[in-house]
């Protein structure tokens, strides 16, 4: 059973954390210029720090995924409830870019993105909390 439950994490974590990566590094890469022509229209009265501190966290959030629970498969059992914490850190920035987009009544266009990333964070987190529960 932990075997399963260590490749569905893996499998379940590598996307999600690829897609975190990808997005993460968008917004660090990118100039303020940058992001409002690709639609990110939130950013127009923020400061572009706000984007980065995003960013960061959502590259932070993916390296956890992957990195804790390699961690705890060569004896640091302990690793895995960073990849919950990880899981739990990307799901919470969903629910803010979900109450974000419908504040400014963009949902219609970002609401089936935005769910779909909440509910992989959230299987990353379960399946690695389902492991310490086996």
């Amino acid at each position: 059973m932990d075997l399963l439950v260590i490749v569905f994490g893996f499998a379940i974590s590598a996307f999600t954390a690829f897609s975190f990566y990808k997005a993460g590094s968008f917004k660090l890469k990118s100039s303020k210029e940058t992001m409002l022509a690709a639609g990110f229209g939130w950013l127009e009265k923020l400061p572009v720090s706000v984007a980065k501190t995003i960013g960061l966290l959502e590259i932070l959030g993916a390296a956890g995924l992957i990195l804790a629970p390699i961690g705890y498969l060569i004896g640091f059992e302990w690793a895995i409830w960073f990849a919950v914490a990880a899981g739990l850190g990307l799901a919470l920035t969903m629910v803010g870019a979900i109450i974000v987009h419908a504040q400014r009544g963009e949902a219609k266009f970002t609401l089936k993105m935005n769910l779909q990333l909440l509910l992989v964070s959230l299987l990353s987190a379960g399946v690695w909390l389902a492991l310490t529960l086996v």
